[in-house]
This record gives C-alpha cells, structure tokens and sequence, in this order.
C-alpha cells in the first residue's frame, strides 16, 4: 500500500499543500485533478523526493519515504524513493544531444536488460525501439513523452508517478500510453496520475480533486460539467 497523511508544501511564505493525503493498493491507479496552479504537480515532485516536503507522511508498502513522526523533524530517505518510484515530469529530462539509446544507458547500467527491453519488453512496447538510434533533441514531442516514460520504467519500479503524461499529444501517442499503463496495471503495478484525458481518467480506480492544497476523494466515472465542479 502507498499511504500519503497530512503531505504540508510551500514555496517561502507560500503554502501550496495544506495536508494532502490518499492511499493506494497494489495495481490500482490514482487519478488527481484540478485546476492548474493548484498542487498537482508538487504532490507528484514530493512523492518523487525532488522537493522536501514541510511536514506529513509518505510510505512505500510499509517503507518510509517522508516522516516527521521524529521529534517533529521532517526525514527523507532517498533510497526508498529511488528504488520504489519511476517518475514522468511535465518537463523533458532527455539530453538533447544524446541519442535515444545513450539516454537510456545513463538509466539502464546493464547494457543487457536495455537490449531486451527494447527486443520484448517494456521499451519495446513503447515503440522506442523503431527510434532509438536517433539523436534526442530531433524526436517529436510523442516521441520525447515516449522515452520519458521509458525511463522512469528502468528498474520496473512498482510505483509510476506521472504529472500529465498525455498533454499535447496526438490521439495515437494518447492511446498507445493508455494502453501500456493497462498493461502495467495487470501486472500489478502502481500509478499515480494528474489528468485530465478522458481516456486516462477511465483507467483510475479512485479520483481525487485537488482543490486549496487538499485532496478531495469523488466518483471516479465523474466527467464533464459534473468533474468541473468539484474543481
């Protein structure tokens, strides 16, 4: 289980998480909405340990990621995290002067697990293989979302934490990410999702709005007018 309790984030004065918590099962997919500025994005960088939270709770199947249950302090431990998330970011993470191929390497030390990956695996599933070769900064922005995803998947982390994956893509990379987050659901894997793609959405076992820093838990098949609302 991923148990969030009482996640508190600010930027100086600037209170962005007021108490943020949720939980989630093995195989299951969280999906978080909101409108944008709202929080979104810093519950996902504080779950991935990019940004030191002010206080609450994150564990890891039983594994403690973020505590301040000690005298009050706030403590990380970074190798749980790393071991027990992949993280997309809105943002690119590639370097643009690499290849695809050698991207992936800075990612995947074991040449061999990468060359099965891309013959049968994950990365295959991806498509990354058809492209792999080319140098990074000329991908397409699919292509980079592809890859990004691909390496947040290196080391299959049982937990994938995703900041709106799908954003300004055409509808065929949309549906190509929907269908391997299927796949890596079914094999019991674990998403944490900010969306607002329809067909992402349907993947979400529960649906939680992000509104003043807290989240609120509604019915995941809400959408449209209703889904609006509650934002």
């Amino acid at each position: 289980m991923i148990t969030v309790t009482d996640l508190i984030s600010a930027y100086g004065r600037k209170q962005i998480l007021r108490g943020a918590s949720f939980t989630a099962q093995r195989g299951e997919c969280i999906g978080i909405v909101g409108a944008n500025g709202c929080g979104k994005s810093t519950l996902l960088s504080v779950l991935a340990g990019t940004l030191k939270p002010r206080s609450g709770q994150v564990f890891y199947y039983g594994r403690m990621a973020w505590s301040d249950a000690a005298a009050g302090r706030m403590r990380g431990d970074r190798e749980v995290i790393r071991k027990m998330t992949g993280y997309v970011p809105q943002e690119n993470p590639l370097i643009p002067e690499l290849t695809v191929y050698d991207n992936l390497r800075l990612w995947y030390p074991d040449k061999k697990v990468l060359e099965q990956e891309l013959e049968q695996g994950f990365l295959h599933l991806l498509g990354i293989d058809k492209f792999c070769r080319k140098q990074a900064g000329r991908l397409s922005g699919g292509m980079k979302k592809r890859v990004s995803i691909g390496i947040a998947m290196a080391g299959m982390p049982p937990v994938v934490l995703m900041d709106e994956p799908s954003a300004a893509l055409d509808l065929i990379c949309k549906e190509d990410i929907r269908k391997y987050l299927q796949i890596y659901l079914e094999r019991k894997g674990t998403v944490v999702i900010t969306t607002h793609e329809e067909s992402e959405l349907s993947l979400c076992d529960k649906l939680y709005v992000m509104k003043e820093g807290r989240l609120e838990q509604v019915d995941q098949h809400l959408r449209g007018e209703a889904l609006t609302e509650k934002m």
